[in-house]
């Protein structure tokens, strides 16, 4: 009888009392404040986060995430159809101050960003017009970028040449999707370091917001470390000792100086994991997404094992190896183009 009661009560909590909080979105904040607590880390982490960024915006340190935001906006300005002769006074300031903080005349050599964002900035204050606080803005460039070592400026917008186009057919790339599948048995055989690293330079060309590319590959193979991992995700029962090597997407919510991008470190890890597995295929390497629920005991073990901070969050597991060729795949039917697609 207590059974029962508790079995009821139970479903009326995770069943019904859930209409009673979907009026408004301040009624739905109190359910969440009140009944439920499912939001709560993610909350601290993009709190955690947007805290980062502010520290490291201020004028003694630098944050590069806001270098890289302001400079590819700058890029955007200098490619519009017409350009405006003046623009971007609203971030050229912040930019600047970033971008003193963070360039040194040898940093172009070993960080490509700092170059692009020398280059971009040097082009920017080549062709704008005249505006007092623009013109004390590139005084203070070419101030800071005076140097015998200064870098020749390559990499700016341009237009893209089609003879340099790649000589793949949709019915080549077609394939390759269609030939793709989750691999789930592997050889008994290591993943060479180096066809990795060649999968995740294919994997840095994804498009991300404002080239922030929030997001950072953790690449699992040593023995010990790769038996705890494999056991976390629900989704590796039954095969995963057999996994060799096992990335961790991992999302960085400091790339953020708002609440808004929060869902960006879902979006742009992803878009890069689809060219990962793409790139893979090419290498003789087969993988598998695993499923990663939010789950907080999960969360927490994979947090403490990768020692990630508040505002890290892990985005997916792939496992990674070389197919064993006796190994089968799922069929997994996707939906017809008519249930996927409507125009305009």
């Amino acid at each position: 009888m207590v059974k029962k009661i508790r079995h009821r009560l139970h479903s009326i909590y995770k069943n019904v009392l859930p209409t009673f909080f979907i009026g408004t979105p301040f009624v739905s904040s109190v359910y969440y404040l009140l009944f439920s607590s499912n939001f709560r880390r993610e909350e601290r982490a993009v709190l955690a986060g947007k805290v980062k960024h502010l520290k490291d915006s201020n004028k003694e340190k630098a944050s590069m995430y806001t270098l890289i935001r302001n400079v590819h906006r700058l890029e955007k300005g200098l490619l519009m159809r017409p350009r405006r002769e003046v623009f971007a006074l609203d971030f050229i300031g912040e930019t600047m101050n970033n971008f003193q903080t963070l360039y040194r005349p040898e940093s172009c050599v070993e960080n490509s960003q700092i170059k692009w964002a020398h280059d971009v900035l040097n082009e920017y204050f080549s062709v704008t017009g005249s505006h007092p606080a623009l013109n004390a803005e590139r005084e203070r460039f070419n101030k800071i970028t005076a140097s015998p070592e200064r870098p020749k400026p390559t990499s700016i917008p341009y237009q893209r040449i089609e003879t340099n186009k790649p000589s793949i057919s949709y019915d080549s790339f077609y394939k390759l999707t269609k030939y793709r599948r989750s691999v789930r048995w592997f050889q008994d055989k290591k993943v060479p370091h180096e066809l990795l690293d060649k999968a995740i330079l294919a994997a840095n060309q994804a498009p991300t917001a404002c080239n922030r590319q929030p997001y950072s590959f953790r690449i699992i193979d040593e023995a010990e470390m790769l038996d705890r991992i494999v056991k976390i995700p629900m989704g590796t029962k039954g095969y995963s000792q057999n996994i060799p090597m096992m990335v961790v997407v991992v999302g960085h919510l400091d790339a953020y100086f708002d609440e808004r991008d929060r869902h960006l470190i879902y979006i742009d890890s992803s878009l890069a994991a689809m060219s990962l597995i793409l790139a893979l295929e090419t290498l003789g390497l087969g993988s598998c997404i695993i499923n990663w629920p939010d789950i907080e005991v999960k969360e927490l073990q994979m947090q403490k094992i990768l020692k990630l901070e508040n505002y890290q969050r892990p985005i997916m597991c792939i496992a990674i190896g070389i197919p064993d060729s006796e190994g089968m795949v799922a069929y997994s039917e996707k939906r017809s183009l008519q249930a996927i697609r409507s125009y305009n």
